[in-house]
């Protein structure tokens, strides 16, 4: 069949203004700092540098004032915070179009680009700044700038005063050996790696070819062949991020500082296991407690913004255990190294996974009376309440990160009448009012 002239006309009008649709839906998901990249990229005006802050633990961190610091010596100066996934507690980042939360997490409600950090950087340069540092000189970027383009170097380090002050390293790797060797750099300024906690300034796009250009831990070494550096007029908070490790033992197989620097639920769940192994060879009856007991009957392992783990056990069986006796006058440090201690909160118990990094399980003495678990120490905790003892008789074994702890019989119940109807089935922030899983703030 024959299109008529009419025909051809309304097909190619309708073809049109599908492109044209298809186009604005397209313009309209892109962030706006990818709208007007190549503007800002060529203009000589404002911030020639755009701040990365990646290096945070979500738990405790001083991103808002770091940001805060730039903002008042530059107000239009361009910040992004990358994380994997919405930190909670939430951060109280100023509500402004230079500042942006990159999420490298995919998600079904945005577009994929908004999880290519790159996407909110419009500006040549970037700047990778550790949680903890002020700014407390006006245009110390734009002097690492001119450093940058006046020499030859990939990139330039500006180190920070802390308790890990950044130092030269010389790098020699061999890819047929599968060999990285540090040493002392015998040419300083000039590195080839830097160790400590430094500022670091190279071009977007140095940064952006790598595959993986923000995977923790940043480091310097992926992100240049040779670097300078020079002063820097920054100050630190300290805080754990930057806390002495000592302890080598509990530090097997992360020597890059996986253990203090990162969120470490490898750690959390290795204690909480060594623990569960302890008070089981000891005799002492214990059960996965309060959002710990919850994950477990979510999705069998810790939830994801929790930063402990919790068990229960029954007072009467402390004597039992070595550990707990010593602890109940004062802190012991096991042959592992694990730290037992009362905790300063009130009466229970904490197993901390060393004297220097503190991912820990707290232990809750109940007792019975009158059929009813009870205790000496209660918190400001919804789920921190009394309940019968039949919950225990018996204890029933639960898939728990990685492991099998016991946890009360007909968990459901027992979880129902600490969080109430449906806790399981309906997942949400501690504090909803603050940051609703429904994405609501």
């Amino acid at each position: 069949m024959r299109l008529t002239r009419c025909q051809a006309a309304l097909a190619a009008a309708i073809t049109l203004n599908l492109l044209v649709l298809f186009y604005v839906s397209w313009l309209h998901h892109q962030p706006r700092s990818s709208r007007t990249r190549g503007s800002r990229r060529g203009s000589t005006s404002g911030p020639r540098v755009t701040i990365l802050v990646r290096e945070f633990e979500a738990f405790d961190n001083a991103v808002p004032e770091l940001v805060d610091s730039f903002l008042q010596q530059e107000p239009t100066q361009p910040v992004v915070v990358v994380a994997d996934t919405l930190p909670y507690p939430p951060l109280a980042l100023p509500r402004i179009p230079n500042v942006r939360l990159a999420l490298l997490q995919p998600a079904l409600d945005r577009p994929a680009s908004a999880s290519r950090p790159a996407t909110y950087v419009a500006t040549e340069y970037v700047a990778l700044v550790p949680d903890g540092a002020r700014a407390e000189a006006p245009g110390q970027l734009e002097r690492m700038v001119e450093v940058l383009r006046a020499g030859g170097a990939r990139l330039v380090a500006a180190p920070i005063a802390s308790a890990n002050p950044a130092r030269c390293l010389a790098l020699n790797v061999s890819l047929r050996e599968w060999t990285a060797r540090y040493g002392p750099a015998p040419s300083a300024p000039r590195c080839d790696a830097l160790d400590g906690d430094a500022v670091v300034l190279l071009r977007a796009r140095d940064l952006f070819n790598l595959s993986a250009p923000l995977a923790r831990p940043v480091g310097t070494v992926a992100h240049a062949s040779r670097g300078d550096i020079i002063p820097w007029d920054y100050d630190v908070d300290l805080g754990i991020y930057l806390e002495d490790v000592g302890n080598c033992e509990q530090l097997r197989g992360a020597e890059a500082g996986s253990v203090v620097d990162e969120r470490g639920f490898v750690w959390e769940k290795a204690t909480a296991r060594y623990v569960v192994g302890v008070l089981e060879a000891a005799g002492v009856r214990y059960w996965l407690e309060g959002g710990s007991l919850l994950g477990a009957a979510r999705h069998g392992d810790i939830i994801p913004w929790d930063y402990d783990v919790d068990l229960g056990i029954y007072l009467e069986d402390v004597g039992n255990c070595e550990q707990l006796r010593g602890a109940e006058a004062g802190s012991v440090v096991d042959e592992r190294g694990f730290v037992w201690e009362k905790a300063v909160e009130g009466d229970f118990f904490r197993v901390q996974y060393s004297e220097s990094n503190h991912l820990h399980v707290d232990l809750w003495p109940f007792y019975p009376r009158n059929g009813v678990m009870t205790k000496d120490t209660w918190l400001d905790h919804r789920q921190d309440v009394e309940f019968p003892e039949h919950f225990l008789q018996p204890l029933v074994p639960l898939p728990f990160a990685g492991f099998v702890a016991q946890a009360p019989n007909n968990y459901r119940r027992f979880l129902e009448l600490k969080f109430g109807p449906g806790v399981i089935e309906n997942p949400e922030y501690p504090n909803p009012a603050l940051l609703s899983l429904g994405g609501s703030s």
